[in-house]
């Protein structure tokens, strides 16, 4: 039986990369995002260059509750996956005494509240047949407090407090849980930014990471990753 991966926010950046690495291991491949042509776009490339694997790819906003449990209900009509990976997120930079009224609510909606409820809705059948892993995208700013983070870093901070929170629930199902946590990564986030691409993390590296820690032996979980550039944060 295929092993089987969601993944969302998996049309660009890191998601696509982690995608793109275990569909060439021939996992089936779950995923969502807010665009309709990018979805199409990479369902086409996935099934032209794997035709064996499954690829669901739905069109879902997980800022909002209900898309997020209708988008976990359509997967789950179909598998429990083996694992899944809360890469949802958008960053906005600002000062949290001056952002714009709604980024907070707008961040913490889509870049935690979507992956505490995504968890929730799969995580009782992984304790029920003792398998599973959950991955959870946090960032540097989720470590390190610095200007212009705003409400994106608080997100990030609380996307870590939840995911120790289950890794220490999970613990006695044989259920693990990792912490990404990424410098900047060449992503449409830096966009326009004019420093080398040498500067950032590959977005291919951080899903070789993911790979890596999956692999692991039964008996052993990585906990926390943490990947920066190699001349340190931007």
């Amino acid at each position: 039986m295929r092993k089987s991966i969601l993944v969302t926010g998996g049309t660009k950046g890191i998601g696509r990369a982690i995608i793109e690495r275990f569909a060439l291991e021939g996992f089936d491949i779950y995923t969502c995002a807010r665009n309709a042509d990018d979805l199409l776009a990479l369902k086409k490339s996935l099934e032209g260059k794997h035709p064996h694997i499954q690829v669901l790819a739905s069109v879902a906003d997980l800022s909002k509750k209900e898309e997020v449990n209708r988008f976990a209900e359509e997967v789950k009509s179909l598998v429990i996956p083996d694992i899944l990976v809360n890469n949802t997120g958008i960053f906005l930079p600002g000062a949290l005494h001056d952002e714009p009224e709604g980024n907070f609510e707008f961040m913490m909606q889509t870049n935690l509240f979507s992956a505490y409820y995504l968890s929730r809705a799969f995580v009782k059948e992984m304790i029920n047949r003792r398998s599973g892993h959950i991955f959870s995208m946090g960032s540097i700013a989720g470590l390190t407090a610095y200007p212009n983070g705003g409400s994106y870093a608080v997100s990030k901070w609380a996307m870590l407090g939840m995911t120790k929170c289950l890794r220490e629930e999970l613990k006695p199902h044989h259920v693990k849980v990792t912490s990404i946590l990424p410098g900047a990564t060449l992503t449409d986030s830096w966009a326009g930014v004019d420093l080398p691409m040498e500067r950032f993390v590959r977005a291919q590296d951080v899903a070789e990471s993911v790979w890596a820690a999956y692999n692991l032996s039964p008996q052993t979980v990585v906990e926390e990753l943490i990947i920066r550039p190699q001349l340190g944060d931007i």
